[in-house]
């Protein structure tokens, strides 16, 4: 199960998706990378085995996955985790106590809870910054700042970060970028070609597609880092199962023409919405009214399928309302699937976060954030219309 072929080198991005690191089974001719469901291999002898010792190192179902979205973000280096904190937690355990990162300040809740709960705890110091302003991004460099860490566009505000700007910055401090790309997968954005260091994923979201596995991804060019991680993502364990890998795996065949519907829909949603009386604000990079819509056109092919919105006057009770509505989006956490659903951040994603820090950032209480499927875009408006009907 090795790495790209000669052939999917040259590939272009959906012929990348159905088969790199994913050659026919060796032993049988498998078109489909097989699920190696076991824990153990058998050694042929003292010190000699088959490459393969225990399923927590060596895995061929994982190295499949790990291969593919490596040669999809255009890296030299793919690892899988058991859910996208896991490969968060694993690039933070590459840092040392007294490091500092300068992060978004508007993260997924998660992420938020992980570097303010746990790894400051732990001796690590972290600053909170506008990410879409590159002087606020600069002017929170210090010595010691070891990591620059970045959502674009954010979750749930849909804010963008100069990839190209950020990253000149980061290494002019000797620090590295590492870019969350969660919502535009590298089918629209590839954050190594910009410069980035290291790419983040929650594979559950886009790149699996169909909301029936957990996992996360880390994707970098660097040698010595993927060394590094490789260490630590088999000595700290937090390793994904051979089943979540294959349903990830079935499901990026597939994402360029998913995300091409996901986008078609958004777009015309995010329209219906930015006209409609009973609307505050639309939060989406592909209205040309969002304050960073050339930022979106030049650094990425596409806008995604996230669309975040303030129904009414933006309190919990308006957000409510609307929220309990919705019939065809399914109210429920997570993204990226193909069916729709609706969000509400305060609530959910996001209730790790302080009140008075999301609503410095705009997130009202009322915010509603939509991950737009792939289902008729008229059956979606319908819904749309029903639950921001009085």
């Amino acid at each position: 199960m090795g790495g790209e072929s000669s052939l999917t080198k040259k590939s272009r991005f959906s012929t990348k998706a159905i088969h790199a690191g994913q050659e026919p089974d060796p032993t049988t001719g498998a078109v489909v990378v097989p699920v190696y469901q076991t824990s153990t291999y058998a050694q042929e002898a003292l010190g000699r085995n088959k490459g393969f010792e225990y399923a927590r190192t060596h895995n061929a179902t994982r190295f499949a996955l790990e291969n593919n979205l490596a040669a999809l973000e255009g890296g030299a280096h793919g690892l899988c985790f058991a859910s996208g904190l896991a490969a968060t937690s694993t690039l933070m355990q590459t840092l040392s106590a007294g490091d500092h990162v300068v992060a978004g300040n508007d993260l997924y809740g998660g992420t938020y809870r992980l570097f303010e709960k746990v790894y400051r705890r732990l001796g690590l110091e972290f600053t909170f910054v506008h990410a879409s302003d590159v002087k606020e991004v600069e002017r929170a460099f210090r010595p010691s700042t070891r990591l620059v860490f970045v959502e674009t566009p954010t979750n749930p505000m849909m804010q963008l970060t100069d990839l190209a700007a950020v990253s000149e910055l980061a290494h002019r401090h000797s620090a590295r970028l590492v870019v969350d790309n969660t919502f535009m997968t590298p089918f629209f954005q590839r954050p190594l070609e910009l410069g980035a260091d290291l790419v983040l994923h929650s594979v559950t979201k886009y790149l699996n597609g169909h909301s029936d596995m957990v996992g996360g991804a880390l994707i970098t060019s660097h040698d010595d880092l993927a060394e590094q991680l490789r260490f630590l993502q088999n000595a700290a364990g937090a390793v994904p199962g051979p089943m979540d890998c294959w349903l990830a795996l079935r499901g990026t065949k597939t994402l360029s023409v998913r995300m091409e519907r996901h986008e078609q829909n958004a777009r015309m949603l995010a329209r219906y919405l930015a006209a409609h009386a009973r609307v505050q604000a639309v939060f989406y990079p592909g209205l040309e009214s969002h304050p960073q819509h050339e930022l979106a056109k030049r650094q990425a092919s596409g806008f995604g399928g996230i669309i975040s919105f303030i129904p009414g006057e933006g309190s919990l009770e308006a957000g409510r309302r609307v929220f309990d509505r919705f019939r065809l989006f399914t109210r429920a956490e997570s993204l990226g699937g193909v069916e729709s659903l609706v969000c509400h951040p305060a609530s959910m994603t996001h209730a790790s976060v302080p009140r008075e820090t999301r609503l410095a950032i705009g997130l009202a209480d009322g915010l509603l954030r939509l991950s737009v499927g792939i289902e008729d875009i008229e059956d979606l408006r319908e819904d749309l219309l029903h639950a921001l009907q009085d």
